[in-house]
């Protein structure tokens, strides 16, 4: 029954996610995000971290969404308006997903599952203590750049639908 439900949560998953990247309408690819974060928090669920599911809701489903949405209505992205990209840029956003697509699978090659040290430390790894001690000790200054850079773009975001008075 687990496993079941697990591919029907990775299904959603990565069609959701394949939606939000190929969809033209950007508040369609929004609330696919939607769908996919929503999935995503299924996969917490099931891995017994109820917490971070929670809080993956909380904080993605719900702050980040209304940012990005509130970012998109107010920017007022139109097709019509939308110039057409150059060759150059096409061929360097291919050839950036294509390095990142590198990255992503040697850092999967390269990753040692650690299922004997959890088994044999005692510890609940999943208590708010101790994600609150790794995220705040040993990830504080990427968790803090990951809320600069939300804090820039949607500055960036307001400031490039600003009209000029003439």
């Amino acid at each position: 029954m687990i496993t079941i439900i697990f591919y029907i949560l990775a299904a959603i998953t990565l069609g959701s996610g394949l939606l939000t990247v190929l969809s033209k309408n950007p508040v369609h690819s929004a609330i696919y995000m939607i769908v996919c974060f929503f999935s995503i928090a299924g996969h917490f669920l099931m891995l017994n971290a109820q917490f971070l599911s929670v809080i993956h809701i909380i904080v993605y489903t719900g702050a980040i969404m209304v940012l990005l949405l509130f970012t998109l209505m107010l920017m007022n992205l139109n097709e019509q308006h939308e110039p057409a990209k150059k060759i150059a840029s096409r061929v360097a956003a291919t050839v950036s997903a294509c390095l990142m697509v590198v990255v992503m699978l040697a850092a999967l090659l390269k990753a040692t599952p650690q299922i004997e040290v959890y088994k044999n430390a005692e510890v609940d790894f999943q208590s708010v203590k101790v994600i609150g001690d790794v995220i705040l000790n040993e990830y504080l200054v990427p968790f803090e750049f990951a809320s600069v850079l939300l804090i820039a773009s949607m500055i960036g975001a307001v400031l490039i639908s600003k009209r000029e008075n003439r």
